[in-house]
C-alpha cells in the first residue's frame, strides 16, 4: 500500500512527465523511503532509458519490481499512471470549457517554462550520477569523478552527432564497453 501511495502522489504531483519525474521519483525511493540506493536508482533509470514506452512508466515498474517484484511492478505503474490519467482527462474538460480565455493561455505559457526547467534538472541529475555516482552536487564529489563513464559519454556523443548512428545500436554497442571497462 506504501508503494502505491508513493507512486500515486509521484503520478498526481509530477507536472512534465517524462524526464522532469525522474528527480521525484529519486527524492520518493532513495532519499525519503530508503528503497534504492543512489547506484541502483541510477541503472534502473538507464534500463527505463531503453525501453520501449514513457520513462516515467518503465522506471516506476523497474523500480516496483526491484521493490517487492511482479506485484510491485504493477502497484507502482499503476499508481504513477492513476494520477496523471485522472488529471489529464479533467484538463481535458477544463480546457475545452475555457480555451479562449487569456487566463488559461497565460498559465499554459508558464507550465511550459517550468516543464523546461524540470527536464533541465533531471538531465542535470543523470549527468551527475553517471561521472559522480551522486545526486547531490558539492565540492567534495570532484574527487569521485568517473573518468572512464566521461570517456565513454564523450566518444559516444561524437559518433552520435558525426555519424548519426541507430541510438538503440549505440547504447548497446556502449554497453557491452561498458561491461569490458568496469
Amino acid at each position: 500500500m506504501q508503494l502505491f501511495w508513493t507512486f500515486l502522489k509521484i503520478g498526481l504531483f509530477s507536472i512534465g512527465g517524462g524526464y522532469a519525474i525522474i528527480p521525484v521519483i529519486q527524492e520518493q525511493v532513495v532519499h525519503q523511503q530508503g528503497w534504492l540506493s543512489e547506484r541502483v536508482f541510477s541503472d534502473i533509470i538507464t534500463i527505463s532509458q531503453m525501453t520501449p514506452g514513457p520513462i516515467a512508466v518503465n522506471t516506476s515498474t523497474f523500480v516496483g519490481m526491484q521493490i517487492n517484484g511482479v506485484t510491485g511492478a504493477i502497484v507502482a505503474t499503476v499508481g504513477c499512471i492513476l494520477g496523471g490519467a485522472v488529471i489529464s482527462i479533467s484538463l481535458y474538460q477544463f480546457f475545452q470549457k475555457h480555451n479562449e480565455s487569456l487566463y488559461v493561455s497565460t498559465a499554459l505559457e508558464s507550465l511550459k517554462a517550468s516543464s523546461v526547467g524540470l527536464i533541465m534538472s533531471a538531465g542535470f541529475t543523470i549527468l551527475l550520477l553517471t561521472f559522480f555516482e551522486t545526486s547531490e552536487f558539492s565540492s567534495s564529489i570532484l574527487s569521485q569523478f568517473d573518468w572512464k563513464a566521461a570517456i565513454l559519454f564523450v566518444v559516444s556523443l561524437v559518433i552520435l552527432r558525426k555519424f548519426k548512428p541507430n541510438p538503440i545500436l549505440l547504447m548497446c554497442l556502449a554497453g557491452v564497453v561498458g561491461f569490458f571497462i568496469y
